[in-house]
């Protein structure tokens, strides 16, 4: 049954209106609509992977469950009867590891807190795992906090755990089916998560640095031996190698401590190392802090062979995280390309987005904003975009955010011009630039000053166009999950048939082909008929005014047909003048 209340403050959030949450709610909530397409009314259920998929995301996980498996049973102690189901998933969502009451294994599984369920933002909609791999912060999602109407009876708690070179691991989640109505009621959930996380973190850190020096910290000398706040490994002239991610709180504020030498960081030296083992008093390891204060040290020597390759190899393992992971599969030129945009969205460099009409420009200039975590974002169509809307916009929107011109290659000579001053008067907004033309192209472009164009493409990313992709069978399932509630399947030849096109109208040929064949499919299975043809070559130079009338002048469905997007056919109607009949 469909939460109206719910939906409606969804559209509240839509609308810029607050709504008491939490924000990072509702930022997920914006993302789950604005970025991943998906509709709160459906009530889709949990997304299992494949028995193979869940083998390579548990192979690739052993390190980390290894290091985790022990503070997991000890928090399972103590929650032990309160019906909390505790969740550890990869740094993409996926559940590797699982403790629950066998008596509710069916429920649990129902509701997809078990083994193999993928809980990323981009299937699963607001949770917590996905919540806490966006923003790599502890967080709760409580009951219609949930995006989904599947899952807004569950509570969920999830904690980051990072590996000791400070990249996102793992997520530790404790989640209940049913729990009382106050959101503060997992207050105590989330101290138990944290503390949990912090110990995976710890022991990880310890198993990973048997051959170097480890400083482990506390504020409280009863507490330093035997459950510490934060700790950092040393190499043997005292840089840090490996820390935990309270170390590199307490230390830097945040920032990477990896190569900082200690004695930049401490009063003290690594000569002074021996001098906070465990043969003195803890009350006389006192270590000084760079702002003043001081904590309680233990000093750990190195104690066993230097580590195997395969150790040192387990702490570097990491995965992209957050909203741009959720745009590609395993395409190389796609994850290097998002790996770029990744590192290029914490700067204040213009980007500017290349690709084939309907590859997804907009959907990653999004992307890049959220990962950015700057302030508004203010969306320009070009086309027919004149001076004054332009200073206009800009003087509403003059905080530090960004800017997006949509195709930009259709913005007119005067309005080029005046954009230059304005990107000199607002420095703060970062513009973001797409469009269909190639750099080469562009710049000889009319309308384009050569100054501007060289303002707006600090870097070029060029989306590769969807025949081109690898991860195609991955987008195919993705898509179709979120247009047919997943539920559907495709039969080997409807996919075979879909894999084999050339797919001129890109992610939105795409989806409206799969928007049809569910439309069409007599049963939960797609089959050949049930497809729509492809579009005939050279579509884009059929007469346009005959493809309109067959249409009705529907614009939708005549750019279906054509395979273009609906902008380009109205772009046509336009240069060519036509106008609808009476």
């Amino acid at each position: 049954m469909v939460e109206w209340n719910h939906i409606e403050e969804i559209a509240q959030v839509l609308d810029g209106h607050a709504t008491g949450r939490d924000s990072y709610v509702d930022a997920s909530w914006r993302r789950c609509v604005e970025l991943y397409g998906m509709d709160p009314t459906r009530n889709e259920p949990a997304h299992i992977v494949t028995d193979s998929e869940f083998r390579t995301h548990r192979e690739q996980a052993e390190w980390m469950i290894g290091a985790a498996r022990s503070s997991l049973q000890s928090l399972f102690r103590q929650v032990a009867g309160q019906n909390y189901v505790l969740l550890l998933t990869d740094a993409k969502g996926v559940c590797v590891d699982f403790f629950g009451d066998e008596l509710f294994v069916d429920d649990l599984r129902g509701a997809g807190l078990y083994l193999g369920s993928n809980w990323s933002e981009d299937l699963a909609g607001t949770c917590g795992v996905g919540a806490c791999i966006v923003t790599g912060e502890p967080v709760t999602v409580h009951q219609d906090d949930h995006f989904g109407n599947a899952h807004t009876g569950l509570s969920c708690t999830s904690a980051p755990i990072y590996d000791s070179l400070g990249q996102l691991a793992a997520i530790l989640d404790i989640s209940l089916l049913r729990s009382p109505t106050p959101k503060s009621s997992q207050n105590l959930a989330m101290s138990l998560v944290t503390a949990a996380a912090r110990r995976v973190e710890m022991a990880n850190l310890m198993a990973a640095s048997r051959r170097e020096w480890v400083l482990r910290f506390s504020s409280s000398p009863e507490f330093l031996d035997v459950d510490p706040e934060a700790a950092v490994s040393l190499d043997g002239s005292g840089r840090v190698i490996g820390a935990t991610r309270a170390a590199t709180r307490m230390l830097s504020r945040g920032k990477s401590l990896i190569g900082e030498r200690i004695d930049g960081l401490l009063g003290l030296s690594v000569d002074d190392l021996p001098d906070l083992m465990r043969d003195r008093p803890t009350e006389e390891r006192v270590v000084a802090l760079e702002d003043g204060g001081a904590v309680f040290g233990h000093a750990i020597a190195p104690q066993a062979p230097r580590r195997t390759q395969a150790t040192q190899s387990a702490t570097t393992v990491s995965s992209r995280s957050g909203v741009l992971a959720t745009l590609a599969g395993g395409d190389p030129t796609l994850v290097r390309l998002l790996a770029q945009a990744e590192r290029l969205a914490q700067t204040q460099v213009p980007l500017m987005i290349c690709g084939e009409s309907g590859s997804g420009k907009t959907k990653l200039a999004r992307a890049i904003h959220m990962a950015s975590r700057r302030g508004g974002f203010l969306a320009l169509d070009c086309a027919g975009t004149r001076p004054g809307d332009l200073r206009e916009a800009l003087a509403e929107k003059s905080g530090q955010g960004t800017l997006l011109l949509r195709r930009v290659e259709d913005l007119p000579a005067e309005t080029a011009r005046v954009l230059a001053g304005l990107l000199d008067a607002y420095p703060d907004m970062r513009p973001i630039s797409t469009t269909c033309h190639a750099p080469s192209d562009l710049m000889s472009h009319e309308n384009m000053p050569s100054a501007l164009y060289f303002r707006l493409s600090g870097s070029v990313l060029e989306l590769p166009p969807l025949r081109e992709r690898q991860d195609l069978g991955w987008l195919i399932e993705r898509m179709l999950r979120r247009r047919c509630g997943g539920e559907m399947r495709l039969t080997p030849s409807a996919r075979t048939e879909l894999m084999a096109r050339d797919w001129p109208g890109n992610l939105r040929e795409l989806g409206n082909v799969l928007d049809v064949a569910c439309a069409l499919a007599e049963t939960m299975v797609i089959d050949l008929p049930d497809l729509p043809a492809a579009p005939r070559a050279g579509a884009e130079k059929l007469d346009l005014e005959s493809v309109l009338d067959a249409c009705n002048w529907n614009m939708a469905r005549a750019a279906r047909r054509l395979g273009v997007n609906r902008s380009t056919v109205l772009r046509r109607i336009r240069k060519e003048g036509l106008r609808a009949p009476d």
